[in-house]
């Protein structure tokens, strides 16, 4: 992470994007951990109070974006953060925030997720600029990142709107040279001033506030026309208008263009779009996912008579899914060569061999599915999963998801399962997302009287994102620290008869609790309670032990593997052994071991 000197240093697009925070002086922060852009929440957690920066991981993006849009209204710098589908959740405020605007800055991240690397979809969060009417920005690297944090401030406290900052995972996880600059001073406390008629959109005011933000979006696009993230650079009759990450491709790789940089994508320059376009023979528009700029630009040229051929997405020649990379820039260059040429993209002469995602040497989620599996038996049961990193159990020997759409989703999903058919359902949920979005399902389900049984899977951590806090783990932070909020009596709380707890090590407990939960008569609830590994080996709380296999006593029938399916567990010639640089001597393979013939020696 950057330091607090002035000069150059290689930074992730993270990196560059908090020192974007502490530059533009930002006063408060929120967020819900989500990859491509945990790394940014990680870091304030770390620094944000040494610059005076209040910073935390809200339960979800729904409350994050609440308690900064109030900071904002209130006159401090504000910034919220999250992954594409996040937006999802965020944007209920989001959409009405537009209406009243803010007073003080505030710029609001979308990280996201061409090509689904970390996600469950690769959905295009520009749409939301759109539908919005707010200002948006999409930077191509590290630095111009970190830059468009800053612009994006004082664009919003020019407008006093919200600006969009949409990040893609090749910015936010590329490394590039960033310069380092002032911090600046901006006040970190302020006084709300109440304005009824602005920020309580009632139907009454709401309507005079849509008029507001129409006119503001002009302004807007007055703002986007004379901006210096829009450029032009190169010349040529064939034109290129891109956006993102594609431009850096595009700059790299074809060569005798003329590019349209957009970096002030919405509202769009369209006069300054439709002048570039006049005197071009070709243009083509390159950018990821949905035709956001290609559309509008058909309809600029359109509307200006321009008879330039544009080429793109809706032409065919270029991919609607996925995101680019330099290879594509080979279907750009035969359009420039050879009108309407359309080839496949190239495949790389070297395939690099596969490596499957898994669950990690130990994790306890493996103790719990094995229970869930040996107390189902042979019943007809759905298994309505949710979003962390027990989706893994889809993966055999485990096949412990038959449904996954999105945060808290596999709690909510049930009630319909069980009352759509006769099967037995288990619906599957960690610890964080039990806080994000688990417990108004829980309670619509006890509200409505489904009778399934919710297993809850606390590892004592935000696993998949980075291991982060949450309100089930409580924390500390600097001179706040906060208790840990417990599961258990939350479920007992809203009404929940059934509750038991188990250690997911203990296989035999753990299958007693899950029978017995599975053929309760109404809403139960199993919480499967250990913490994470790496996040004990993070914490230097691990004491692994060492086990290995008698070999004279094993009878090789591989139950360990099929049951368990550690990565620790080794098969080679028939014979199973164990790999210490990975066992930690959990014991769950012992657990499930016919012949009892796995063992800690010391």
């Amino acid at each position: 992470m950057a330091s607090n000197n002035n000069g150059k240093e290689l930074l992730l697009g993270n990196d560059a994007i908090t020192r974007g925070v502490i530059e533009a002086g930002v006063a408060f922060a929120s967020t819900y951990p989500g990859t491509p852009s945990s790394e940014i929440g990680n870091n304030l957690e770390r620094i944000g109070e040494k610059y005076g920066i209040f910073f935390e991981f809200s339960a979800n993006e729904k409350v994050a974006m609440e308690a900064a849009s109030a900071a904002a209204m209130s006159g401090v710098r504000s910034f919220v953060f999250m992954k594409h589908v996040g937006m999802n959740v965020a944007a209920d405020p989001m959409m009405t925030l537009a209406y009243g605007g803010v007073r003080g800055g505030m710029v609001i991240l979308t990280a996201d997720d061409p090509t689904a690397h970390s996600s469950q979809n690769e959905q295009d969060n520009r749409m939301y600029a759109k539908l919005s009417l707010l200002p948006m920005l999409e930077p191509s690297t590290p630095a111009e990142a970190k830059e468009m944090v800053k612009a994006g401030f004082d664009i919003s406290e020019q407008l006093t709107l919200p600006v969009i900052l949409r990040t893609t995972t090749r910015v936010n996880h590329a490394r590039g040279i960033v310069d380092i600059g002032d911090v600046r001073d901006t006040k970190k406390k302020s006084t709300f001033v109440r304005d009824i008629k602005r920020f309580v959109n009632i139907p009454a005011n709401a309507r005079t506030n849509r008029i507001r933000l129409l006119d503001l979006n002009k302004k807007a696009a007055e703002l986007s026309g004379s901006s210096e993230l829009n450029f032009i650079e190169g010349s040529g009759k064939v034109g290129v208008i891109t956006s993102g990450v594609p431009y850096t491709y595009v700059k790299e790789m074809l060569k005798g263009v003329s590019i349209f940089k957009l970096g002030f994508t919405n509202p769009l320059p369209e006069k300054r779009i439709a002048e570039f376009m006049k005197d071009k023979e070709k243009v083509i528009v390159v950018e990821e996912l949905e035709p956001f700029l290609e559309d509008q630009v058909l309809r600029i040229a359109k509307e200006n008579d321009i008879s330039a051929k544009i080429y793109g997405k809706r032409s065919g020649h270029l991919p609607m899914a996925f995101e680019y990379s330099p290879d594509t820039m080979r279907l750009l260059s035969i359009i420039t060569n050879a009108e309407g040429t359309k080839v496949p993209l190239s495949k790389p002469d070297i395939v690099l061999p596969a490596r499957p995602p898994t669950l990690c040497a130990g994790c306890p989620h493996r103790g719990i599915f094995h229970a869930i599996r040996k107390a189902v038996g042979k019943r007809p049961v759905i298994y309505s999963s949710d979003i962390g990193c027990y989706s893994l159990g889809a993966q055999p020997p485990f096949m412990m998801a038959d449904m996954i759409l999105c945060m808290g989703g596999g709690i909510g999903a049930a009630g319909g399962f069980c009352e759509a058919t006769d099967q037995k359902v288990v619906a599957i949920s960690g610890d964080s997302t039990f806080f994000h979005g688990g417990i108004t399902p829980l309670v619509s389900a006890l509200f409505n009287g489904h009778k399934f049984t919710a297993v809850i899977l606390d590892n004592r951590t935000t696993a998949m994102t980075g291991h982060q806090p949450h309100p089930g783990t409580g924390r500390d932070h600097g001179k706040r620290t906060t208790e840990a909020i417990d599961i258990a009596a939350v479920v007992k709380g809203i009404g929940v008869k059934f509750v038991e707890t188990v250690d997911p090590y203990d296989i035999e407990a753990s299958v007693s609790a899950m029978t017995r939960a599975i053929e309760y008569d109404g809403l139960s609830v199993v919480i499967a309670k250990q913490a994470c590994p790496l996040e004990l080996k993070r914490k230097k709380l691990l004491d692994p032990k060492v086990c290995e296999i008698d070999q004279d006593a094993c009878r090789r029938c591989s139950i360990c593997i099929s049951s368990i399916a550690c990565p620790a567990l080794m098969k080679k010639d028939g014979i199973v052994s164990i790999d210490r640089t990975q066992c930690i001597g959990c014991m769950m393979c012992a657990c499930v071991c016919p012949a009892g013939c796995i063992r800690v020696i010391q």
